[in-house]
């Protein structure tokens, strides 16, 4: 993570009328959000819509409404974004789906990029 300093001028630390002192800054340092990471679920001609669905409640904690219409959009379009995690939330998400799809013998792809 990168900090950036920040300097900050104390009262107390203010010269006075008949100060013949500099000023004093202190420094704060404050960190950055790590980045986010989108994850995306790929359209394929052999992956079953109802697994997709099925893939979306699991692992995505979406009700069977929203997986449905998510994997309309995948259908449609040809990839959605699932979810937006940090990067090990997201790399665990992808590993997760593409070993489940693997195990039931569906080519679906998911797939994570930095946003």
């Amino acid at each position: 993570m990168k900090l950036q300093a920040r300097p900050t001028i104390l009262a107390a630390d203010k010269p006075g009328p008949n100060d013949d002192v500099g000023l004093v800054t202190k420094t704060r340092s404050r960190t950055q959000r790590p980045p986010l990471y989108k994850v995306l679920i790929l359209n394929d001609d052999y992956t079953p819509m109802e697994f997709v669905v099925h893939v979306l409640e699991r692992f995505f904690g979406m009700t069977h409404a929203q997986a449905f219409e998510l994997m309309l959009t995948v259908h449609k379009k040809g990839v959605a974004v699932v979810g937006v995690f940090s990067f090990e939330v997201a790399e665990t998400k992808v590993g997760q789906v593409m070993d489940f799809a693997r195990r039931h013998q569906h080519p679906l792809q998911c797939t994570m990029e930095k946003e």
